[in-house]
């Protein structure tokens, strides 16, 4: 609901210099835009403004959006504590009809398409409405062209999201009455190539009329989409269609132009972005800082495209803490993940990864150690990469203000893992990474920001690896961009040294690791996976989890068994919407 905008910072502080509007008090105190009528919205331009702008309602939060639990949790990389999260009784299952998972298997198409038609309409309808005489015609103009360019954009990243869920999809173009169907009369399915050339069209068309970087990372405009978030974007969309699944259908991208985007990216904005680091702060705190920091608290120059949102207190975080700290362990980190770290030094743990990025496990569900690592399993958590500590709570992490000890136990009986309470974790795991500490403090009364990232510039660099790779194999540049990234979170060694890595597709697997390790809990492992043509090896194995004994000695255990299906790459369309339309169903589903 707009009445409650400040929850996107309209789209933080966006809207109140971008609309030109008096100020923000001002524009709070409008009505919510779905609760104008159509007249109204046509008859003055600044609740047209309004309308438009509520259209970053949309982009959605993914901290325990499906029924309090995590994207994440339906991948390898974690469990949900507690029995009615939605991933765990939906995507764990195999049940894509399940109510838990809503949010995700049917409501993204209903809210996908609602926020299509409001683009929609703004395309449609602008020029119904009467000019606001405070500005010039020059400005007016230009008000109008990005105000169409923000539209198209919007529209362009909507059928995207429904892409990677449905498939293609009709394209509407026409302002459809929201009551129905929200497709009809639109039955005939396009292609692969058809719907994604649509999708790229709207994205390089607009972009010179969207903001650039100067306007959009004003004091007042930050988080307004821009020129620079269009081209991550396109990057993203470009690598995906480049990838295995994609190719095979017929996208008809290469991995070379998904590389020469990607380097469009850097050569254009590297000056305005990269990767978030303070020099008083370790790896694992500027890893950790890069998706909690934001323009506002922290200059963080690392995130190009996010959702706005007002700080969060106990409340926010309470499902996904330590049961320690009161809370409801919530999202649980699998040993699979953990299983992902290189050493601090930047040596591999094991001995050989597929491609799923996991390390090859032998029928005791243990992987092969390296017998040229440090690594042991006693000791498992002792210097390895420290993205895994400013991700994963683990045994002995000293953490919070609630539990007495100052530190997880997860021994049998402890404080995190006492004995009859459902919601201790399953995996020996809590999850760090995206829990603000602050608000821990003084007996949970803190309070902090924790904006959700879509892309940031992490992923323009990982994004550029793994296209040249596929391109030409490993190279000097390929590694290099990796040890930025390796480098910025603490990792000391350099990727060309390694021996393992030398042919194309030990780098391929080791990419897809690292793309794992570093977009944790971000929503990528979902997709990266299906686009890899692997979502059936990775969603389909065995969760892992780690026992502490009274000792200390530590002990493997199977925490879950999951349920993955070829007709599983795509979701059903939705029953209601199937019905109605009698649109072709995937493959599967039918």
């Amino acid at each position: 609901m707009i009445k409650n905008i400040k929850n996107i910072a309209l789209t933080t502080a966006a809207v109140g210099m971008a609309l030109a509007m008096n100020s923000c008090s001002d524009f709070l105190d409008k009505q919510a835009s779905n609760e104008l009528t159509e007249d109204k919205t046509l008859a003055d331009w600044r609740m047209f403004e309004y309308f438009h702008t509520d259209t970053y309602n949309f982009l959605r939060h993914g901290a325990n959006r499906l029924n309090s639990s995590w994207l994440d949790a339906a991948t390898d990389l974690a469990e949900t504590s507690f029995a009615t999260g939605g991933a765990r009784t939906s995507f764990n299952i195999g049940n894509y009809y399940a109510g838990g998972g809503y949010s995700e298997l049917s409501d993204t198409w209903e809210s996908r398409y609602r926020a299509i038609r409001k683009c929609n309409r703004v395309l449609t309808q602008m020029h119904l409405v009467p000019k606001n005489i405070t500005l010039t015609d020059e400005e007016d103009a230009q008000q109008r062209a990005t105000m169409r360019a923000e539209a198209r954009t919007f529209r362009a990243y909507f059928y995207w999201e429904l892409f990677l869920r449905y498939g293609p999809l009709p394209i509407v173009e026409d302002v459809l009455d929201p009551e129905e169907d929200m497709i009809t009369p639109y039955k005939t399915r396009p292609s692969y190539a058809e719907y994604t050339g649509f999708i790229l069209k709207e994205l390089r068309e607009s972009r010179a009329d969207l903001l650039t970087y100067e306007d959009a990372w004003n004091s007042n405009r930050i988080g307004r989409l821009s020129q620079p978030m269009s081209l991550a974007l396109e990057s993203r969309i470009l690598l995906y269609l480049a990838s295995p699944r994609y190719a095979a259908l017929g996208c008809n991208v290469s991995w070379q132009e998904a590389a020469d985007c990607a380097k469009s990216f850097i050569d254009t904005y590297g000056g305005n972005f990269g990767l978030y680091a303070e020099d008083t702060k370790s790896g694992a705190e500027n890893y950790a800082n890069a998706v909690l920091h934001s323009q506002y608290t922290g200059n963080n120059n690392e995130v190009i495209f996010f959702r706005n949102d007002t700080q969060i207190g106990w409340g926010g975080i309470s499902l996904d803490t330590p049961v320690g700290e009161g809370g409801r362990g919530g999202n649980c980190p699998s040993q699979n993940l953990v299983d992902m770290y290189d050493m601090a030094d930047g040596t591999s743990p094991f001995a050989q990864y597929d491609a799923t990025g996991a390390p090859v496990y032998n029928a005791d569900g243990v992987p092969t150690i390296n017998p040229g690592s440090t690594y042991s399993e006693q000791r498992m958590w002792q210097d390895r990469d420290p993205r895994f500590e400013a991700s994963v709570l683990f045994h002995g992490t000293e953490w919070g203000s609630m539990n007495s000890t100052g530190y997880i136990d997860v021994r049998r009986g402890m404080a995190d893992n006492p004995i009859g309470n459902a919601d201790a974790t399953p995996t020996g795991y809590y999850m760090r990474k995206y829990i603000p500490a602050s608000i821990l403090a003084s007996n949970h009364s803190g309070s902090a920001y924790r904006l959700w990232t879509i892309i940031r510039y992490a992923e323009i660099l990982m994004n550029y690896a793994e296209a040249l790779n596929e391109v030409g194999g490993p190279s000097d540049q390929v590694c290099a961009l990796l040890d930025q990234v390796r480098h910025r979170a603490g990792i000391t060694g350099n990727t060309a040294d390694r021996a393992d890595l030398k042919s194309k597709e030990a780098m391929r697997n080791f990419i897809h690791k690292e793309r794992t390790v570093e977009f944790a809990f971000e929503e990528h492992r979902w997709w990266d996976v299906r686009r890899w043509n692997v979502a059936k090896e990775a969603l389909s194995r065995d969760i892992y989890g780690i026992e502490v004994a009274q000792n200390g000695t530590l002990s493997r255990k199977v925490a879950q068994k999951r349920v993955f299906e070829d007709k599983m790459y795509l979701y059903p369309i939705p029953e209601a919407e199937y019905w109605k339309t009698e649109i072709a169903n995937n493959p599967g589903w039918e």
